[in-house]
């Protein structure tokens, strides 16, 4: 994409914190995994990644690592489409499944940068990490995972674009049409 896409412009604040304050009155502060000089000036907690550039597993593996809940919302800083009453609905089912993983399904498949993930999950991924795993959805297979099917979370975004995420500047214009759409004009650049 050329850019950073955690401090892409939503609205006027970085992508990022639009994330951020969905979660927070869910979660309690967020925690950043990355370089903390790169978002040093967001006013929030920033820890770096324990294995930089092994991509999305390196940083669930760190925020389970430094994790003090039970449960923990892992959520990638590219989902613009998120609502805080789908993540209220995702931790909620957490609490009451014996599961280790709560993943919602799309169809493109699992989507797990916005999922709840047991504290006790820890170890497993550490060990998958140590095989040569890098894929999400490698270490997941392995867990016991209760999954949210579409037509579960279709009651929060009926229109399936929940979990559309940005990899592209051509990403990026969909779901500004979205946006607007949904909320009138909404800057994302």
């Amino acid at each position: 994409m050329g850019k950073d896409k955690a401090l892409l412009d939503f609205g006027g604040t970085p992508l990022i914190l639009h994330i951020a304050s969905l979660a927070e009155p869910l979660t309690g502060a967020p925690v950043i995994v990355g370089p903390p000089d790169r978002y040093a000036n967001l006013n929030l907690r920033v820890i770096p990644d324990d294995e930089p550039g092994i991509g999305p597993l390196g940083g669930i593996a760190t925020a389970l690592r430094d994790s003090r809940e039970p449960w923990n919302l892992i959520l990638g800083c590219d989902l613009p489409l998120l609502t805080s009453e789908w993540l209220a609905y995702l931790i909620d089912r957490a609490l009451v499944s014996a599961a280790d993983a709560i993943v919602p399904q799309s169809a493109a498949g699992a989507e797990p940068l916005c999922a709840m993930y047991r504290k006790s999950c820890e170890a497993s991924i550490a060990k998958a990490i140590a095989r040569g795993v890098r894929k999400v959805t490698g270490w997941i297979a392995a867990l016991k995972v209760e999954r949210i099917e579409p037509h579960e979370w279709k009651a929060f975004d009926a229109s399936g674009l929940l979990f559309r995420n940005l990899n592209s500047l051509k990403d990026i214009e969909e779901i500004a049409v979205a946006l607007e759409r949904k909320y009138g004009k909404v800057a994302l650049s």
